[in-house]
């Protein structure tokens, strides 16, 4: 019996434990899918900063948060962020001069000694930063590639299994019980033995 007291025991623990690890991961998970990929519902579109082009203002390894815009709403000082060749490379960098005739930007980033050397085009416009988080741009890329994505899904496995893990516990334990109140009820003396001696003692 002490044993199986035990056994309960330990269950109750590495379920109030699984219940909190639980609950810890799940908070993460939502806060950084909300961060990552929520903040599209409202319109804005995360970006990874990958170089120090545009230090101090945003540090690399930052996640930069773009609205997209019309290029008629750009103003000179205004930092965008456009697709800056065939490749589809995306760079954030500061609109220093405006060429509205021939529907260019000229930029320059922040930390560079010089401006760009072409010009962007309207169309390639995406947006401006309107946020910025710093590192957590470390953390996008990194679930968006290899290996970081195999370890995301293994974690979000883990976190399946730790879910479902308490409930089966539980009734793990309560299958337990059953059988120990079985086996006790089975080790109690049969009522029909105990009915059968006072009936031979009255023969006798």
């Amino acid at each position: 019996m002490q044993r199986g007291g035990k056994d309960e025991s330990l269950r109750r623990y590495i379920s109030q434990l699984c219940y909190r690890v639980t609950t810890v991961l799940v908070i993460l998970v939502v806060i950084l899918a909300l961060l990552l990929v929520g903040v599209r519902l409202v319109g804005l579109r995360p970006m990874c900063v990958l170089s120090g082009s545009m230090e101090p203002t945003y540090h690399t390894g930052s996640l930069i948060y773009v609205k997209p815009c019309a290029p008629e709403d750009v103003q000179v000082g205004d930092a965008i962020t456009f697709v800056l060749n065939e490749d589809l490379d995306v760079v954030t960098h500061r609109v220093i001069s405006i060429d509205a005739e021939n529907e260019h930007f000229y930029t320059q980033g922040d930390a560079n000694d010089a401006p760009d050397g072409a010009p962007v085009y309207f169309k390639n416009l995406i947006g401006r930063p309107v946020f910025t988080i710093p590192y957590l741009g470390y953390v996008s890329h990194w679930v968006s590639n290899p290996p970081g994505m195999y370890l995301a899904i293994a974690l979000a496995l883990v976190l399946i299994i730790l879910t479902f893990l308490p409930d089966m516990l539980r009734k793990a334990s309560e299958a337990d019980a059953r059988d120990a109140a079985r086996r006790a009820q089975a080790d109690k003396p049969g009522d029909a033995s105990d009915a059968k001696n006072p009936g031979e003692n009255m023969e006798k």
